[in-house]
C-alpha cells in the first residue's frame, strides 16, 4: 500500500494555512513601524524598545497591564496612555524630571512605595529607567505588551514590507516601441542612459529563448520551422500556450520550488536514512504545476492537506496528503538523545522553512532571541511553534527516531481493512484451537 510521510494530531485543528496567515499578518500589522515614527524619535525609540520596554515587561506587567489578573493600584505601564494617566495616586512618571517621577522614587526604594515587591532592581535597571525619564519617558503609541518595532532599522518601513505602489506608466519618446506598459519604464531607463532598445531577435531566436525558459530544452528542428513559417498574429501566444501545457514545464519550474522545500531523497544529517517515499512529493510538485494548481491550494496542501475535509476524489484526498511531506523533508538529527531536544529541533527546522519559503523572512533567529532585523519577537515565535509542535512528526524517538509515514487512503478504508485484518486474525487464532 502506498504510503507517505507525514501524520498530525487531531489536536491542531486549525486550517494551519488559514492560522499562518492570520499569525504572520498580526505580526507586521502589530509592529506598523509607520504610525510610530512620526511620533517618537528614531534613537528613543530603539533605546525604549531595546533597553526599557523588557525591563516592564519583566518586573512590572504581572501587576501593571492589561495582561495582569488583577491590576494593582489602577496602574498599567504598558500603553503610553496608561502610562501618561498613572492610577490611583496619579502620575507615577514627569517626563524629564525623574527626582520627581514615583516610577523612579518606587525602584529606588527611596519611598513609602517600594516596586517590584519580591526584591530592589539591579542598580544598572534603575540606572536604565533614570535615563529614560530623563530623556523625556519616550512611548510609543500601538499599546500592548508587545514592541511596536524592535530594532531600529524597522522604524523606516523597509521595500520588503512598504505598500505595493503603482507609479503612472512614464512617457517616453519612442512610445510605438512599447507593447505593453512594461515596455515603457524599460524604454525609459534606456532613454535616460543614452541607450536605444536592440533589434527584435528572429523568429528561431525568440522561440529557442522562450523554450529554455519554460521548460529548460530547446525547440526541435520541426518546431523552429513551423514556427518560422506561422505569420498569424497570435502564433507567439500559441507557441507559450503549447510550452506550458507540456509536461516539461513543471520539472523545470518545480525544481525551484523543489530546492526551496530542501527536497532530498534521504534526511540528512547524522543516520542519513533514506526516505523512500519522498519521491512521490517531488511528483506532486511537479504535476501541480502542471495542473495549474492555486498556489493558495498549492501552499495549504502543505501545511495542512491532512486536515483538510476529505474531498470526495481519490486522487485529490492522495495529493493532498503526499503535500504534507513539505514538513517532513529537510534534516533531521534522528539519533539526537535528548528527544526533547529532537522534538524542538524538528519544529524550528519547520519554522524555518515555512518563514523561508512563504514569506521571504528568517526566523530561526527569534527561538532565542527578538528578532534583530525582521519585526519578529521571541514570542512571536514561541506563539508559531506552538502550532508545529502539535505535529506528529516523528513516528517515535528510538535511539535512532523514526518519522511517521501514513497510507494515502481514505480514513474508512484504512479503518476497514484495519477491521478486516482483526477478523483473519481471531480466524487464524479459532484455527490453531481447533487443531
Amino acid at each position: 500500500m502506498p504510503r507517505q510521510v507525514l501524520r498530525r494530531t487531531e489536536s491542531s485543528r486549525w486550517s494551519a494555512g488559514k492560522a499562518l496567515a492570520l499569525v504572520w499578518g498580526g505580526i507586521l500589522a502589530a509592529r506598523a513601524p509607520a504610525q510610530v515614527a512620526a511620533e517618537v524619535p528614531e534613537a528613543e525609540l530603539e533605546f525604549f524598545e531595546s533597553k526599557v520596554r523588557p525591563l516592564l515587561a519583566e518586573h512590572c506587567h504581572s501587576c501593571h497591564s492589561d495582561g495582569a489578573k488583577k491590576v494593582k493600584g489602577g496602574l498599567k505601564l504598558d500603553t503610553r496612555a496608561a502610562l501618561m494617566s498613572g492610577g490611583v495616586s496619579g502620575a507615577v512618571v514627569v517626563p524629564g524630571r525623574p527626582d520627581e517621577s514615583e516610577l523612579v522614587l518606587a525602584v529606588r526604594y527611596d519611598g513609602p512605595v517600594q516596586m517590584p515587591p519580591a526584591g530592589k532592581l539591579a542598580a544598572g535597571d534603575i540606572a536604565l529607567l533614570e535615563e529614560w525619564v530623563r530623556r523625556g519617558a519616550h512611548f510609543p503609541d500601538g499599546g500592548g505588551g508587545e514592541p511596536s518595532v524592535k530594532p531600529a532599522s524597522m522604524v523606516s518601513t523597509p521595500w520588503s514590507f512598504a505598500p505595493l505602489a503603482r507609479p503612472p506608466v512614464p512617457e517616453v519618446a519612442n512610445d510605438l516601441w512599447c507593447r505593453n506598459e512594461i515596455d515603457a519604464f524599460v524604454l525609459r531607463r534606456l532613454e535616460e542612459s543614452g541607450l536605444e532598445p536592440a533589434p527584435e531577435a528572429d523568429r528561431r531566436t525568440l522561440l529557442r529563448r522562450l523554450s529554455f525558459d519554460l521548460t529548460g530544452l530547446p525547440p526541435t528542428a520541426e518546431e523552429l520551422e513551423a514556427f518560422e513559417r506561422d505569420l498569424a498574429p497570435d502564433a507567439w501566444s500559441r507557441q507559450i500556450e503549447r510550452l506550458l501545457a507540456s509536461p516539461h514545464y513543471g520539472e523545470r519550474w518545480g525544481r525551484y520550488w523543489l530546492d526551496l522545500a530542501r527536497y532530498s531523497d534521504s534526511n540528512g544529517l547524522d543516520e542519513n536514512l533514506a526516505m523512500s517515499n519522498a519521491y512521490r512529493y517531488r511528483d506532486w510538485v511537479v504535476r501541480a504545476l502542471n495542473q495549474d494548481l492555486s498556489y493558495d491550494q498549492f501552499l495549504t496542501w502543505q501545511l495542512a492537506g491532512d486536515l483538510l475535509p476529505e474531498p470526495a476524489d481519490a486522487q485529490q484526498l492522495a495529493d493532498q496528503l503526499t503535500a504534507t511531506a513539505f514538513l517532513v523533508l529537510g534534516p533531521k538529527m534522528l539519533a539526537e538523545q535528548d528527544k526533547e531536544k529532537l522534538v524542538v529541533d524538528v519544529v524550528d527546522e519547520q519554522l524555518d522553512v515555512a518563514f523561508r519559503t512563504f514569506q521571504g523572512l528568517t526566523v530561526g533567529c527569534a527561538r532565542c532571541h527578538d528578532h534583530k532585523f525582521d519585526p519578529l519577537s521571541q514570542r512571536d515565535y514561541t506563539a508559531l511553534a506552538g502550532i508545529f509542535k502539535s505535529t506528529a512528526t516523528m513516528a517515535n524517538l528510538g535511539f535512532v527516531s523514526r518519522w511517521n509515514e501514513r497510507p494515502l487512503v481514505r480514513k474508512a478504508e484504512l479503518e476497514a481493512r484495519e477491521a478486516h485484518a482483526q477478523r483473519l486474525d481471531e480466524a487464524r487464532k479459532a484455527l490453531e484451537q481447533l487443531r
